[in-house]
């Protein structure tokens, strides 16, 4: 585990930089009378993280954190099995954002974290997989006025019904 911290709080420092950069092209100043520029809170954000691998740094270099001072694996059995089922989850929902919507990718995303994932019972799931994206929705599309992807022509008479209540 101990090189494991160390290789993770570099990579995250490096996407910090990287993220630092990024923002910086549309300015991370206050203007006055205008309020923040583009990148104000990516760039500072980044700031934020990258002072925080500085302090996961500096508890490895004095071996205060308990993985620090640890030999053992940084994945177990379980945690390459968590990981790939984890990480397998998320690249599904990348993908099916552009055939069945990205609200319609989230709540398949939401039923198999929940359900197969969790074990959670419909009760549970049921509610979140129907609630959240259309809460989502509403927030994104009517409120903050920002499109996300629709999907595939067959999401169509959906958007059309979620629309009519918006506008």
């Amino acid at each position: 585990m101990r090189l494991g911290e160390i290789i993770t709080a570099g990579l995250l420092a490096l996407l910090s930089l990287y993220f630092m950069y990024e923002a910086s092209l549309n300015g991370f100043g206050y203007t006055r009378g205008s309020g923040p520029q583009g990148g104000f809170w990516p760039f500072w954000l980044s700031v934020g993280m990258l002072v925080s691998t500085g302090f996961v740094a500096l508890n490895w270099f004095r071996g205060t954190s308990p993985a620090s001072q640890s030999d053992e694996p940084v994945l177990d059995a379980f945690g390459r099995k968590t990981l790939f089922l984890v990480g397998g989850g998320i690249i599904g929902f990348v993908v099916l954002v552009d055939i069945v919507s990205m609200y319609g990718a989230v709540a398949l995303f939401m039923l198999y974290y929940t359900k197969v994932l969790g074990g959670h019972s419909w009760w549970v799931t049921a509610p979140l997989v129907l609630v959240f994206p259309l809460m989502l929705f509403f927030f994104f599309e009517g409120l903050m006025q920002i499109t996300m992807p629709t999907g595939m022509s067959f999401t169509d008479p959906v958007y059309d019904i979620l629309y009519n209540i918006i506008y």
